[in-house]
């Protein structure tokens, strides 16, 4: 059984030349060998298989022969129709292809019967599709009459073609050689003219920052219908590792994960982090504040006080020795956040409160001023 061109770039056999263009660009991304280099035999193959199943359906001529009999008939292996012009196809013009067009082809090449298909190079038709683009730069001389494929990326051998009506399918003359490196530079190039990112708030508690935390989201998305274009939405779950110590402002961003686009392109999401405010500290920096409320005699006399921590533990704050004056710091080391970057952790600062009375009867304020006189 042949191949399936359609199934290949995932469209359905209606599509029409934009479906089937956003969908070689996007396959041919993935797959590009320059992405897949840890898994490069795979990623070759698929490429090419990519580009032949564009190289065909991007052409009118080329298509309609596939849709009647297959890849079979489309290489010169299945029946050939007995009705047609001079190449033996059905509608056959000069060259035998639906339509009357002047365009033929023949191989030369071992095994070739005349009219058979062979596939290009998986390099060169990346590189045309994405010239059409804005890339360029000479080596190429004309698509169209018998200008040569420049750059040493030639047509597979012995395929030769003419054509008064420019190059099948579409590709435009004149379009850039170099090679299919540079074609896949400038695919990327095209690709880095992204749509902006979808942004999206992600509050965390002081608690997560602190420990960290698995947290994982539900996002919904819309990707284009293969066989009508149209949006669907689905859902998705996202999973985020919260790591020790980030920051509000820090961006997680999830490529290609957001919304298809009708140009094909994919939106990233991104996903800004937000601190929810604490009841008890205060952040700064690396730091961690809090404020502890003392009475007139605590602070003159002494005080026990306990904190539970971020992690659930207790720290006892004592003292027993100094006088304590209200908005008087004390610092706690190495017991504030910890730095996502270092692993070290800040301080804890506690600054003291000290609440007087708001009245003393004439008792309390002569037994004051004996123990202060």
């Amino acid at each position: 059984m042949g191949k399936d061109y359609y199934a290949i770039l995932g469209i359905s056999r209606d599509a029409d030349d934009d479906t089937i263009k956003k969908a070689y660009r996007k396959l041919a991304l993935k797959w590009h060998p320059d992405r897949n280099k840890d898994k490069s035999d795979v990623a070759n193959a698929k490429f090419q298989e990519i580009g032949e199943a564009y190289e065909v359906l991007s052409d009118k001529n080329k298509r309609a022969i596939f849709d009647q009999y297959g890849e079979e008939g489309l290489k010169g292996r299945g029946p050939v129709p007995e009705e047609g012009g001079a190449g033996g196809f059905p509608g056959g013009g000069a060259g035998g292809f639906p339509g009357g067009g002047s365009f033929r082809f023949t191989s030369t090449g071992p095994g070739g019967a005349s009219g058979g298909f062979h596939p290009s190079d998986a390099d060169d038709i990346f590189k045309h599709f994405f010239a059409s683009f804005g890339g360029g730069g000479g080596g190429m001389g004309g698509m169209g009459g018998m200008g040569g494929m420049g750059g040493g990326d030639g047509m597979p051998s012995g395929f030769s073609f003419s054509s008064s009506g420019g190059m099948p399918g579409g590709m435009p003359g004149g379009m850039g050689g170099g090679g299919g490196r540079r074609g896949f530079r400038q695919a990327q190039q095209y690709e880095d003219e992204k749509p902006p990112a979808i942004k999206r708030p992600f509050p965390i508690s002081l608690e997560d920052l602190y420990k960290g935390a698995v947290k994982r989201l539900k996002v919904t998305r819309k990707l284009r219908d293969g066989a009508t274009g149209r949006p669907v939405s689905t859902d998705k779950i996202l999973t985020i590792n919260v790591k020790p110590g980030w920051k509000a402002g820090t961006k997680i961003r999830f490529p290609g994960e957001g919304d298809e686009l009708e140009n094909g392109q994919t939106q990233d999401i991104e996903f800004i982090v937000e601190e929810k405010p604490h009841s008890v500290f205060k952040r700064e920096g690396d730091n961690l504040r809090i404020t502890i409320t003392l009475t007139l005699v605590e602070a003159l006399t002494g005080f026990h006080k306990t904190i539970k921590t971020l992690d659930d533990r207790t720290l006892s704050v004592n003292n027993t020795k100094s006088v304590i004056h209200s908005g008087q710091e004390s610092r706690v080391p190495n017991e504030g956040m910890p730095n996502s970057k270092t692993g070290r952790k800040g301080d804890l600062i506690i600054t003291y409160d000290v609440k007087f009375p708001t009245s003393l009867t004439d008792s309390q304020k002569e037994a004051v001023k004996k123990a202060l006189s």
